[in-house]
């Protein structure tokens, strides 16, 4: 028996599945992975533009390249893979998505609860007040940068930057969903970045079946994962949702 009927049927029994996504999950959206030939570290170094030190030393710099990715964020548009995802909501069985990425393509997709570790960058915040103001065109076009209307201090996209903590209340919520998993979906992601990639360990050690889909071998491979593919996810869950039916 293929491990699509294997994966599916699993996910039948065993219900309550979470999502664990990283960047790959969007490629197919437009939006380069922050590693690897294309990714955006590869043109800016990510001490120099994407530490929210040098951001309070020189936010127009640091927003030069922000003007860039967010270019790329608005003109995506979800992939096979999220739109799977939402639909394996819609049926039930998919409770939460935890995802590494900032892109906002889980909700556009029609997921109703996820769980964003390093933010969103549809989103900006003020780095002197703290507040919070949606992050359009309009604004990326503002310049040198966009300020806040209430104390005129720099707003920055509410993305995690080197050098922030991962916002509390979304780790605790993370650690929750991961804890009470019966199956965690992997997928996208290194398992490189932490704190993140301890997520589907504590899954693992709660009792969760654990199913990786990385077109390349990570940590999780031969520790932790009980079903691997090897294929890109846009191409493996729609298969899985075939096997899963109606």
């Amino acid at each position: 028996m293929d491990n699509y009927r294997v994966v599916a049927d699993l996910i039948k029994e065993k219900g309550y599945v979470v999502a664990f996504t990283g960047s790959g999950i969007s490629v197919d959206s437009g939006i380069p992975t922050f590693r690897g030939g294309q990714g955006l570290w590869e043109k800016y170094d990510p001490m120099e533009y994407a530490h929210i030190d040098a951001f309070r030393r020189n936010p127009e710099k640091v927003w030069n390249m922000l003007r860039e990715m967010a270019g790329v964020i608005f003109a995506a548009k979800p992939s096979p893979a999220h739109v799977a995802l939402s639909e394996l909501e819609k049926k039930g069985f998919l409770k939460a998505v935890i995802t590494q990425n900032v892109d906002g393509l889980h909700q556009t997709a029609g997921n109703s609860t996820v769980i964003e570790y390093h933010g969103n960058h549809r989103r900006l915040v003020c780095v002197g007040c703290s507040a919070k103001v949606d992050f359009t065109e309009a604004e990326a076009r503002m310049l040198p940068y966009p300020l806040c209307e209430r104390c005129l201090s720099p707003l920055k996209p509410d993305v995690v930057f080197f050098g922030e903590p991962i916002p509390m209340l979304d780790m605790i919520r993370a650690n929750e969903e991961a804890k009470k998993c019966n199956v965690m979906l992997i997928m996208g992601t290194s398992g490189v970045v932490y704190p993140a990639a301890d997520l589907p360990y504590l899954a693992h050690s709660s009792g969760a079946k654990v199913v990786e889909i990385n077109i390349d071998d990570t940590p999780f491979t031969s520790s932790i994962s009980d079903f691997v593919f090897r294929q890109n996810a846009s191409i493996v869950l729609p298969k899985i949702l075939e096997y899963i039916g109606t």
